[in-house]
């Protein structure tokens, strides 16, 4: 039901009951498409990186490589994310609210400066003398208007950090809800605090490499560039876990009625990470020589473990909060009912939690491994980190949106899902695909691949290097995973297209598809063993005994390189 009157542009969403401002729903629409047309971008240059790298294929030349590794690497790691999360802070600050959204015209502002800037960047990229990688390190020098897209992409996402916050305003004085923030949206502005320092953090050193590419600076400084730097691109994670995590708890709050297991706690995580994310940045710089080891250890092992620890607590929450639900609404035998009578074949249940396991397994604990200095001696500079952050951005966030996303289509769009069947295998296809890439490529990194190249074997050079035939396999594994994931990702373009332009469209009598809060089940002697979610304990373990077993082999392996006289 629509309700188009001038001073109440809603309508009322038949499956979720949700009170959508139109104006907001338009820039939601607008912002969620243009991101899953830059995944299909990103996505098919990844295919070109991951068919020259796979060593039997070894498709481009090295120049060609080049060019399509920046394009893979600032499309699929920067663009297309960043304009999913603007959807998704529309999203939840109107309609998780009930409110409308602020300076509609500002966020249209916002989403033009991001499409020219990303076009402007993309641009550079193709004219072949801007091929300089996501990092753009100098002296490597590209074209200014690389420079220039990027900072308007930039301001055009700081103009969206500020129309949400706007939105919150709007809607305290106006009070469209009552209390404190509700979780998710709490998540959300948890991640526009650190997308602000990020985008500052951008400002600080794209603005003067810009100048020194038009040659008004005559140089920049390598050291400062890449601390700064990584301030804007690590930090630039930062948002996008923050953003999955509250996905997550959306999605279990949408599928199973779910509360989170301590409100408390879950919002005091997400502040550890406005405090202590950022310093997660500096694993990136553990082997640089021009950076203390006081500096490097302190910001690595004390100040980053906060964040970690915030992590670990959502890791548990968000699982445990499920576990609840699922015991409260019947499903409470032995230790994993509640798991194995989950909606398997939903693709906003699979992919979310496929999301989580891989965040959690694959990234984040190589994540904290990597961030010790002796081990980080080991895999700087090997392909160990490309494939370590696909484990937490494709693995994680990429998984969670796709997720998100299909339930977006018929809320927002008011379209049905096309292809249901493929669509309930495409989750697992993508995620199955990224994290074969992402663990066996890691392996190959901690044997000493290295990652800026495009020949492995540097053929023909002066340094020319035969590796044992495991790695050759390896890196055959890990590609054919990453063809996986290309696949999985262009069949969620496909189904999303798709659905948009001929899906049929959700009937007004439609429905709902929110779950009830789970306490309405009225089963409350839940659990076993004192524990309500003795589940997710015993995962936690798992996950636990997990972290220490790969602490334990790449000590080994560490030790193996020393030499005791």
């Amino acid at each position: 039901m629509a309700i188009t009157t001038a001073q109440s542009p809603f309508r009322i969403d038949p499956l979720s009951g949700l009170r959508i401002d139109l104006q907001a729903q338009a820039l939601v629409k607008i912002n969620a498409v243009l991101a899953v047309v830059f995944l299909l971008v990103g996505g098919a240059a990844g295919l070109l990186v991951a068919l020259t790298r796979w060593p039997a294929v070894h498709l481009l030349p090295a120049d060609m490589f080049y060019m399509a590794l920046t394009v893979h690497g600032i499309v699929a790691l920067m663009v297309w994310i960043i304009f999913f999360e603007i959807a998704v802070i529309y999203f939840v600050s109107t309609a998780l609210l009930s409110c409308r959204i602020a300076t509609p015209g500002w966020a249209w502002t916002q989403v033009w400066l991001m499409v020219i800037g990303a076009a402007m960047t993309f641009v550079a990229i193709l004219q072949g003398n801007s091929s300089v990688m996501m990092t753009s390190y100098p002296p490597l020098e590209a074209a200014p208007h690389f420079y220039l897209g990027l900072i308007l992409f930039a301001v055009g996402a700081l103009i969206g950090c500020f129309v949400f916050w706007g939105t919150l305003v709007i809607a305290k004085e106006e009070k469209t809800y009552e209390g404190s923030l509700p979780l998710i949206v709490y998540g959300a502005m948890v991640a526009v605090c650190i997308a602000v320092f990020t985008i500052a953090s951008g400002a600080i050193i794209l603005i003067p490499t810009f100048l020194w590419s038009v040659g008004l600076i005559k140089s920049i400084d390598p050291m400062m560039y890449r601390v700064i730097w990584w301030a804007f691109g690590h930090s630039s994670q930062q948002i996008n876990v923050v953003t999955h995590i509250s996905i997550w708890y959306c999605i279990a709050g949408l599928i199973f009625g779910a509360k989170p297991m301590s409100e408390k706690v879950s919002r005091t995580a997400f502040l550890l990470y406005i405090l202590f994310l950022q310093f997660g940045s500096v694993h990136h710089l553990l082997s640089d020589p021009g950076l203390s080891s006081v500096w490097k250890v302190f910001n690595t092992s004390y100040m980053m473990y906060m964040a970690v620890l915030a992590s670990l607590i959502h890791g548990l929450t968000v699982p445990g909060s499920i576990e609840v639900a699922q015991r409260r609404n019947g499903y409470n035998n032995g230790l994993f009912e509640w798991l194995r009578k989950a909606p398997w074949g939903n693709p906003v249940f699979s992919g979310m939690f496929l999301s989580l396991v891989g965040f959690g397994f694959v990234g984040g604990i190589t994540g904290v491994v990597m961030s010790v200095e002796q081990v980080n001696m080991i895999i700087h500079n090997t392909i160990y980190v490309p494939a370590h952050f696909h484990g937490t951005v494709a693995g994680g966030t990429t998984l969670a949106f796709m997720a998100l996303t299909y339930f977006l289509i018929p809320v927002l769009f008011q379209r049905e899902v096309i292809m249901p069947g493929l669509a309930k295998w495409q989750p697992w296809l993508f995620g199955i695909g990224i994290n074969v890439f992402a663990i066996v490529v890691m392996g190959a990194g901690t044997l000493g691949v290295p990652r800026r190249h495009y020949d492995i074997t540097f053929a023909g050079q002066a340094l020319a290097h035969e590796w044992p035939g495991l790695i050759y396999m390896m890196m055959t594994v890990g590609e054919i995973g990453a063809v996986l994931a290309v696949v999985g990702g262009a069949l969620f373009c496909y189904i999303v297209v798709g659905s948009i332009l001929w899906g049929k469209k959700v009937p007004a009598d439609a429905k709902c598809i929110v779950a009830p809060p789970a306490d309405a089940g009225g089963h409350k002697e839940i659990g076993a063993g004192g524990f309500e979610a003795p589940g997710t304990f015993i995962l936690a373990m798992v996950l636990f005994v997990t972290l220490v077993l790969y602490y334990f082999v790449n000590f080994k392996y560490l030790a193996t390189l020393w030499t005791l006289a």
